[in-house]
């Protein structure tokens, strides 16, 4: 039977580290070495998505590894003088992208996405469709591909849809009308999932049963609210809301693919530890980060890969 198999990374910012190294690790894993150059589709949200755009590049993971080390604290660096101009983080985004920019320009250069060695998904949310009839005017996801026919992405630069599906709200400012996919597809799984069997980019589109997916996540920190009667305005639901909406989403993909897919879909979604809660900026956490991935134990995808993926 043929397969169709499909990569999907969660967004999480500077947590992207830990599926970069997962993927370095079951990369170089015995009967799985260079299992990504099988992978069909790649499809990522956010820093997910910019793992999925090197992947679908041709870089290695441990390629991807190394930008989060060496330029993760350039592309989060909150300096005292945009603080002041942000009003202390009240009117303006925490960080600038211009950072951002040159470490995708660096990596992609002017790489179009139809210029890609493999089959690639990214999301993004566009602010405003710009139609000209009036009651058609909105904002709405956006997602990218390259998949050849009518209305595709192909001509979009690399680094650009990078940049758009990491310009987090209140992180990055928005991009040419683009903010972040994660608003509605932090686990892109199901986005991916229904892109194959899209008809009007694919004529044949893969049989489920041909569907093999791996979803992999950033790192779950565990997160509640207590009380049972909130009765909460603004002022107090802002914080929490974004990963509150992220967290949500992520388990609804999760569980769609899962009932869909059934024994073809494996999720990798590692929790920290009830004490350690790392945020999509945490770059002073990324040796712990490390060393929380390379600790992981990974036998079950492991196990599942050489089973559903070779």
């Amino acid at each position: 039977m043929a397969k169709y198999r499909i990569l999907s990374i969660d967004g999480g910012g500077i947590r992207g580290i830990i599926p970069a190294t997962i993927l370095k690790r079951l990369n170089e894993t015995p009967g799985l070495v260079n299992f990504l150059d099988r992978t069909n589709l790649v499809a990522g949200t956010s820093t997910g998505g910019l793992l999925a755009l090197g992947i679908a590049h041709g870089l290695k993971p441990e390629v991807m590894q190394n930008v989060y080390i060496k330029e993760g604290e350039k592309i989060f660096d909150d300096s005292w003088i945009d603080d002041v101009k942000d009003l202390g983080k009240l009117a303006g985004a925490d960080y600038e992208i211009e950072n951002l920019k040159k470490v995708l320009k660096g990596i992609f250069k002017e790489t179009k996405l139809k210029d890609l060695k493999k089959k690639v998904l990214v999301t993004a949310f566009d602010l405003d469709n710009e139609a000209k009839e009036k009651n058609a005017r909105c904002w709405k996801p956006k997602i990218f591909h390259n998949y050849e026919g009518e209305g595709w992405d192909g001509e979009e630069y690399a680094y650009k849809v990078g940049l758009y599906t990491s310009a987090a709200p209140t992180y990055f400012p928005a991009v040419d009308g683009y903010i972040d996919g994660g608003v509605f597809a932090t686990n892109p799984s199901m986005c991916a999932l229904s892109q194959t069997q899209d008809l009007r980019f694919l004529t044949s589109p893969p049989k489920l049963d041909e569907i093999v997916l791996l979803s992999i996540g950033t790192g779950v920190s565990l997160t509640y609210i207590e009380g049972k009667n909130l009765d909460w305005g603004y002022a107090q639901w802002l914080k929490p809301l974004i990963s509150l909406m992220m967290d949500g989403v992520n388990g609804i993909a999760d569980y769609e693919c899962k009932q869909i897919l059934r024994n073809n879909y494996h999720r990798l979604s590692p929790v920290f530890p009830s004490d350690v809660t790392i945020p999509m900026d945490g770059v002073k956490k990324i040796p712990y980060m490390l060393e929380f991935a390379n600790k992981l134990d990974l036998s079950p995808v492991t196990n599942w890969l050489l089973d559903k993926w070779n």
